[in-house]
């Protein structure tokens, strides 16, 4: 199949002046890739800011040059924004519309979110290019394109100049299977009409296989519209986790002072002493400064001609005869060569005061030169690496006392993530509220646990309370989180009833990717993974992700330990993210279940150093009590019937192992 060539144009002035904030052109190059068969080779990039004259001048010196490529692809300014004008820049150069592929594009949008309708495309040939304007937001950008980029080829192979009629041999249907396109006919020749009224079906024809990314419930539709089952493929644990590592973002970094806030933190670089630990010759005893004759033998009587603390002072210059009194860590004074230890001596005389030594006894042969002395640099050389980058410091390791002792006042370390923590749902009420509960009313459990977990686990929490089930208030404060967290946290509303809002409205309102919503596993089956584009500070566009967890509170733990905490120690720089996995022994049966389960267990260390496993009690997703006391989520393959007493499996601990 031959190849055909595409152009790609950016229409941003930020991205003019900072090709690095261009998220668009990327995400083109990889639908070209991914969805078109294999045929595009990419053969030119630009970058212009939003004027008309610039669009305009690139265009014509693709389209109008020898080597014009068969499809040009600009991405920016098709909105109601002032500075947009690309479709106004394309418009007068098109000699042919292409109504049907913008007609195309709009479609698949609306089917994503009713603000599609707020763009304007425009398309058409200009000589033998064919030109596309899709959006300037990265995903708004690969949804348009997808919807129209498996007939693009045939498109740009007509505008070309290839014979239609042979084009065209062999029928729709030909030219449909050649691009992977499924026909919209039965075999019959029929068209299936989707009637909304419970009536009139027939033989229904079901049109959609489970694989196929279809959206959210639309909360607008109401009950009779909801899925009727879950539009997301169930996906193992392992898959899942492979997809929050993917689109986990990297750790980012900053400098830390060397304090208590400090603990927990992963270093971003090596750390090297930036001085000499001790800085000076220091004595390892108590005893008596000397200078070590060269025949080594110190008989008699020495005068005590002064004292050296380690406290800072100055200490006049000792010469052979003489002794100073010295303290452990004192520095020698000038001179000094050796230190006899206080045990080797024995005390001849007294000040007049008493209160003073003034000559003390040595009996010492075979005295070297630095004798029970710690040489400069003898602990940490000045420049050498002390801590290695990827460590992460602890409060109990020493790791702080060591870069204190070298004087490092500040290091750079990976920044923590700030994790936004909220309940949804119109039955939750806060758990500390007086009174008995009304009929329906449930005590927010979870966000009380997740908040103190995630705190346990070292990182900053932002308490975004509960939002009730109205789409307007939990997107607004879907996006508060957004913009002061780095993830969001939420329990309740993934399940399958006609309230649970949490899907919709993160595809539907804040334009954001469901990566799964539905894992093969016990407890924590609706886990939901997606990630939202937000821009930061500085105006790039990021990535943020929301993690949804089932409301039920076993439920929401375990995932939370699962699936959270290896994507907050990604970003923190912590590795390996997972929980610690140790080997343990059940300590009675167990139970199995078709799912996999990640049953809630307590683990002890015996005498003899096996790590035994207990059931912490009845693991139904909704039973608070089966929390207690849990240290570890004992890995349980599916099956039926029961792992014996004594059997090994795996463990993931979420805290100490307690001795028996």
């Amino acid at each position: 199949m031959d190849s055909l060539t595409a152009a790609i144009l950016t229409v941003s002035t930020t991205a003019a002046r900072d090709p690095s904030t261009d998220a668009s052109a990327p995400v083109l190059r990889n639908v070209l890739a991914e969805d078109g068969g294999g045929r595009w080779l990419v053969t030119a990039e630009s970058i212009v800011s939003d004027d008309v004259l610039a669009i305009q001048r690139q265009i014509m010196q693709w389209a109008d040059g020898a080597d014009a490529p068969h499809l040009i692809i600009t991405t920016g300014g098709t909105g109601f924004a002032v500075s947009d004008g690309t479709p106004e820049a394309i418009a007068p150069l098109l000699h042919k519309q292409a109504p049907g592929l913008v007609h195309a594009m709009l479609s698949a949008s609306l089917t994503v979110t009713p603000f599609a309708m707020m763009s304007r495309p425009a398309a058409g040939v200009r000589n033998k290019s064919v030109i596309v304007t899709l959006p300037g937001s990265p995903k708004g950008a690969k949804e348009n394109l997808q919807a129209v980029v498996k007939t693009l080829p045939h498109a740009c192979l007509q505008a070309a100049g290839a014979n239609s009629r042979a084009l065209h041999a062999g029928g729709i249907e030909k030219l449909e299977a050649e691009v992977g396109i499924g026909s919209s006919r039965s075999p019959q020749g029929r068209i299936h009409v989707h009637h909304h009224h419970g009536h009139g079906h027939g033989n229904l024809v079901r049109h959609t296989k489970l694989e196929t990314t279809a959206l959210s419930n639309d909360p607008a539709l109401g009950p009779t519209h909801r899925h009727r089952e879950s539009p997301y493929p169930m996906i193992s644990v392992e898959d899942a986790l492979a997809l929050i590592s993917e689109h986990t973002p990297d750790p980012g970094i900053h400098e830390c002072p060397v304090n208590d806030k400090v603990i927990g933190a992963v270093l971003a670089e090596d750390v090297t002493a930036r001085e000499n630990v001790p800085a000076f010759r220091a004595s390892i005893v108590d005893g008596y400064a000397v200078v070590a004759p060269k025949d080594g033998i110190m008989k008699g009587r020495f005068p005590v001609t002064a004292v050296s603390h380690a406290a800072p002072g100055e200490t006049k210059t000792l010469t052979e005869g003489e002794i100073a009194r010295i303290t452990t860590g004192a520095p020698l004074p000038p001179g000094a060569t050796s230190v006899i230890m206080v045990e080797d001596t024995v005390l001849k005389a007294m000040t007049e005061d008493g209160k003073e030594e003034r000559e003390v006894e040595i009996q010492a042969e075979g005295v070297e030169e630095g004798e029970n002395i710690r040489e400069v640099g003898s602990d940490v050389s000045q420049g050498t690496v002390i801590l290695n980058k990827g460590e992460q410091i602890s409060g109990v390791g020493g790791e702080i006392g060591l870069l204190a002792s070298v004087g490092v006042a500040s290091v750079k370390v990976y920044k923590k993530p700030v994790i936004g923590i909220l309940s949804t749902g119109d039955e939750i009420i806060e758990h500390d509220r007086a009174g008995p509960l009304r009929l329906g009313e449930v005590r927010d459990t979870n966000r009380i646990t997740l908040i103190s977990a995630a705190k346990e686990w070292g990182f900053e929490v932002v308490d975004l309370g509960i939002s009730k089930d109205k789409p307007g208030l939990l997107e607004e404060t879907l996006r508060g989180g957004l913009r002061q967290a780095n993830v969001l946290i939420t329990t309740g509303g993934v399940s399958m009833g006609e309230l649970d809002l949490l899907k919709p409205t993160i595809e539907r309102s804040l334009g954001g990717t469901i990566h799964f919503g539905r894992v093969a596993m016990k407890p924590g089956k609706p886990t939901t993974f997606a990630t939202v584009p937000v821009k930061d500070d500085s105006g790039r566009r990021v990535s943020k992700l929301i993690f949804s967890l089932p409301g039920n509170p076993a439920s929401a733990l375990v995932t939370f330990h699962l699936f959270v905490l290896p994507s907050l120690r990604k970003q923190a720089g912590v590795s390996p993210a997972g929980l610690p996995t140790v080997p343990v022994v059940l300590g009675h049966d167990f139970p199995m279940d078709p799912r996999p389960e990640y049953h809630r267990a307590v683990v002890t260390v015996g005498q003899d150093g096996v790590l035994t496993a207990s059931s912490t009690g009845g693991q139904r997703s909704s039973k608070v009590s089966s929390l207690r006391s849990a240290n570890a989520l004992v890995c349980m393959p599916s099956g039926t019937g029961k792992l014996e007493k004594g059997s090994r499996a795996k463990a993931l601990l979420m805290s100490a192992v307690r001795a028996t």
